[in-house]
């Protein structure tokens, strides 16, 4: 397993300082560059982890406190007490997700950076990681179980300009079916090139094993997707 260098870095963002989490390969040298967009409940241990899963992969993985307007640096919010993250979650703009995305990507694109940039995303995040194909520069970028994307972000499909993955959960009852025909369908209509992947045991949540949904044989398989999609020749 390779060695890793990990840390904090605070971004400035509209003149106050976002802090984000960054980890990458410990030995030199050029590396892609990832955006990690977090659910809900912020760079807590598990998205930290998945971080430095990217980073094992050869990625310089940063993930950013999205909700740093509203929160202190170090938030975490609570599985179980979603009603703690919604005055941050109602906070959000998606006015400030660009700008927080676009300060993440400069940082990952700094003098001697990423020479590209791509976004995984998870759950809210996995809506963020759909605005920023449509406002960044991106190799590529993955949105699971993005929940809002539809209706609110459907006329941003025809400014995508990066293959897109979508992974959704078959149990998950926080995205109706018709939303999830509604993103798709606004990416056919725009002529953008995207996957689709249902996994049919997954809930919403499925990939992240800190929750009650995780579903291991659905979190594997979307892993080793979202890797494969990442790689593939832009």
């Amino acid at each position: 397993m390779p060695d890793l260098q990990t840390g904090f870095v605070d971004l400035p963002v509209d003149g106050a300082p976002m802090r984000s989490y960054w980890a990458r390969p410990a030995a030199p040298g050029p590396r892609p560059g990832l955006l990690v967009l977090p659910e809900a409940f912020g760079v807590n241990a598990h998205i930290r982890d998945v971080t430095e899963r990217f980073a094992r992969e050869g990625y310089v993985a940063l993930a950013p406190e999205l909700f740093h307007r509203s929160a202190p640096a170090g938030w975490e919010g609570s599985y179980t007490d979603f009603a703690a993250v919604m005055p941050h979650y109602q906070a959000l703009t998606d006015a400030g997700l660009r700008a927080d995305m676009a300060a993440a990507h400069a940082w990952l694109r700094g003098p001697g950076g990423a020479p590209d940039v791509s976004a995984v995303g998870f759950c809210l995040g996995g809506r963020a990681a759909f605005l920023a194909a449509a406002e960044l520069t991106l190799k590529a970028a993955v949105s699971f179980y993005g929940g809002g994307i539809a209706p609110s972000l459907l006329d941003r499909a025809p400014k995508i300009g990066a293959p897109i993955l979508l992974v959704w959960g078959g149990l998950d009852k926080h995205i109706t079916p018709e939303a999830v025909a509604a993103v798709s369908k606004s990416l056919r209509d725009a002529g953008k090139p995207f996957v689709e992947a249902v996994f049919a045991a997954g809930d919403h949540g499925f990939h992240c094993d800190a929750r009650a949904s995780y579903h291991a044989a659905s979190a594997a398989q979307a892993w080793a997707l979202t890797l494969q999609f990442l790689k593939a020749p832009a």
